[in-house]
């Protein structure tokens, strides 16, 4: 179903919206759009939306399976605007957001569903799940000048760290919040502008009628930007994404300093949860 914009897509479909889980898929080119739909289609989502300028050729088998709307992505706070104007109609549900060339894993993700990550989340009397977006990149850069490739694609082992997040007003450490660093934009940072170094983005949260969405994907509820409960270690996720890749050969700058991303730390993706819970880079907390 394809609708011209989200105020028409609401006025039609908005009631739909209570019936979660959902996922929100933003498209800002034509890379990976199709594998992207279909790896989150397969995660078991009972609805997913693209969000998108217009999509480019994708198979019927697919498009069945999700529901498009005319969007620009490119619009100052594009993101944060349409989440927050689509909270309350949510309200209730479970919501992912990523956006294409980018591919959610969560522990066990291969055999459990979205609905049973989140269903265990919620027996946690947690309303939200911190995802690290891990840094994917092609192997070699003459045969993807994108630095897109799935076939051949890595991400750093190493390298990641964490820093206190201050709260402005009285500039102590806040309450099991931190940023997180590494990848191509910790690697590459001087190409980065500071305000989009971090690697963490609270990408699945339960919709409430008053919260909001910050442009750097936090919440107006500070709890919903911690990484764990009071009690214990939760369930963290992963998102990885080719998207800093593409930024950096899109940037001429970037793009003529850097003739390959590989370094020694860096190790072949297999597209499997297993290999981000060996690397400590996603956690099942208590889940097994």
């Amino acid at each position: 179903m394809d609708f011209s914009g989200l105020n028409e897509f609401i006025t039609a479909q908005g009631a739909s919206l209570k019936k979660g889980p959902i996922a929100i898929i933003f498209v800002e080119d034509d890379v990976e759009v199709e594998s992207t739909l279909a790896h989150h289609i397969a995660l078991g989502f009972k609805q997913v939306l693209v969000l998108a300028p217009r999509l480019p050729d994708i198979s019927d088998d697919v498009l069945i399976d999700v529901t498009t709307i005319t969007f620009d992505p490119f619009q100052k706070y594009a993101v944060r605007d349409a989440i927050n104007l689509l909270m309350p109609h949510m309200a209730g549900s479970w919501v992912f957001t990523c956006f294409n060339a980018e591919y959610l894993y969560f522990p066990f993700s291969e055999s459990r569903s979205f609905g049973e990550l989140v269903e265990f989340h919620t027996e946690e009397r947690r309303d939200s799940m911190l995802t690290y977006v891990v840094d994917a990149y092609a192997r070699d850069l003459t045969q993807a000048p994108d630095g897109v490739d799935r076939e051949n694609a890595f991400l750093d082992k190493a390298g990641y760290y964490a820093l206190a997040r201050p709260d402005p007003e009285t500039r102590h450490p806040k309450e099991r919040q931190l940023d997180f660093f590494g990848g191509l934009k910790w690697r590459y940072e001087e190409f980065v502008p500071y305000e989009r170094r971090k690697i963490d983005r609270i990408a699945i949260f339960k919709a409430r009628a008053d919260l909001k969405m910050s442009e750097d994907f936090c919440f107006s509820d500070e709890e919903y930007n911690t990484y764990a409960c009071p009690w214990h270690n939760n369930i963290t996720a992963a998102l990885l994404s080719f998207r800093t890749a593409k930024a950096l050969r899109r940037n001429p700058t970037s793009r003529e300093a850097i003739d390959d991303f590989t370094w020694v730390n860096s190790a072949r993706i297999t597209w499997t949860s297993q290999q981000l819970l060996d690397l400590g880079l996603i956690e099942p907390g208590q889940w097994f």
